[in-house]
């Protein structure tokens, strides 16, 4: 009868001090240069990814990080395990701030951060066999776990669905959802205290996504490993994460406990967010329907961003004090305690159908009335 693999023993939950965070990110800024000119490349400006995120992470906890693509959420995560070198701001692990820290100073520190990469492609090495990358880590820091690497590669990879016989294998013999168990396997195998999972199962078949995040929750369960898990999928994250911060453009917009971001936003992106997740809804009464709110356009470029509050542009409720003014990310009223929201004008803490629409694009506005849409412009 073959044994039940067994977990290691839960390593210890500290967190620098008693009441200290595991992680502190605070003012955190990441601009990446844009260079133009001949033959002179000179810096004609940055691309402002990331511009004064707060972050805190307490041991064993699960933070999820949710927003559009390219709102700075994937260059977040590699900055809090410092795989890129900030601009600004602190980012303070156990009370030792590691903002700017040296290959030498942060090594203690590398096996207790590890990071599940959003591309399962690029981030497994070609010529390495499934054993070699998996126990890499493991030989790097020395660790020699009981009965050998190899049995413990073997055991990982159970763990996270894979045949143990598969140890000899290269990447390119797996498939895209197979190789991103082989990249959680990676960050299990050092027992870490924190692991950044950058989008770890948008590549991942639908039923397969629940096993993994099954499997994450019970290893953050058992080992009281804390996560900052970073997903579009908003389902994905209200079932994985403890508490969630919204982000936008460089910007964390609302931040709080997993219960008031989904059923008591308060700023209009969140709104807008919420109202574009899929649900199947089979209750006649139209006050159960869910709001229905449809932005026009992108996000803006991060290279000049908009003034004042950076959503206004896309916003139902801008008025002129959100271009002058940039709202704070406070406790505003009837929110709840740890439920902070960066709006001048927040909305009402509710979910629900309102009277009407919200339909911000034009063109689709007219196509629902009937009416002819705007014509596109005429060539010169």
């Amino acid at each position: 009868m073959k044994e039940d693999l067994v977990l290691p023993a839960p390593r210890e939950k500290s967190a620098g001090a008693d009441g200290e965070p595991l992680l502190e990110v605070s003012g955190l800024v990441k601009h990446f240069p844009v260079k133009g000119g001949f033959p002179i490349r000179r810096t004609v400006g940055a691309v402002q990814a990331v511009d004064g995120v707060d972050i805190t992470v307490h041991a064993g906890e699960s933070f999820g990080l949710v927003g559009e693509s390219g709102c700075g959420k994937s260059t977040t995560g590699r900055l809090i395990a410092r795989l890129l070198e900030p601009t600004g701001g602190t980012i303070t692990y156990r009370g030792q701030d590691i903002s700017h820290a040296n290959r030498k100073q942060l090594a203690p520190i590398r096996s207790e951060i590890q990071m599940i990469f959003q591309d399962p492609y690029s981030s497994l090495n070609p010529r390495q066999t499934v054993g070699k990358i998996i126990s890499g880590p493991m030989e790097i820091n020395g660790i020699n776990p009981e009965g050998g690497r190899e049995k413990r590669v073997r055991e990982l990879l159970e763990i996270v669905g894979l045949n143990p016989e598969h140890y000899n294998r290269f990447p390119h013999e797996f498939s895209g959802g197979q190789r991103q168990r082989i990249g959680v396997a990676r960050a299990l195998a050092l027992e870490p205290k924190l692991i950044v999972a950058d989008e770890p199962v948008s590549a991942l078949d639908v039923s397969i996504q629940a096993q993994v995040v099954n499997l994450l929750q019970k290893v953050q369960r058992e080992l009281g490993i804390a996560f900052v898990f970073i997903a579009h999928d908003l389902a994905v994250v209200r079932h994985f994460s403890q508490r969630v911060a919204v982000m936008y453009l460089g910007k964390i917009i609302e931040v709080g406990d997993r219960e008031s971001i989904y059923t008591r936003p308060r700023h209009p992106y969140t709104h807008a967010l919420l109202s574009a997740v899929p649900e199947v809804n089979l209750a006649t009464d139209d006050a159960t329907a869910r709001e229905r709110i449809r932005l026009a356009g992108d996000v803006p470029s991060p290279i000049s961003p908009p003034s004042g509050c950076r959503f206004r542009t896309r916003c139902w409720k801008a008025q002129d004090k959100c271009a002058t003014e940039e709202p704070p990310l406070v406790q505003i009223s009837g929110n709840r305690e740890g439920h902070l929201t960066a709006c001048h004008f927040p909305e009402e803490p509710t979910t629900e159908a309102r009277d009407e629409d919200i339909v911000l694009d034009p063109a689709l506005a007219a196509l629902e009335e009937g009416t002819p849409g705007p014509e596109p412009a005429q060539e010169a």
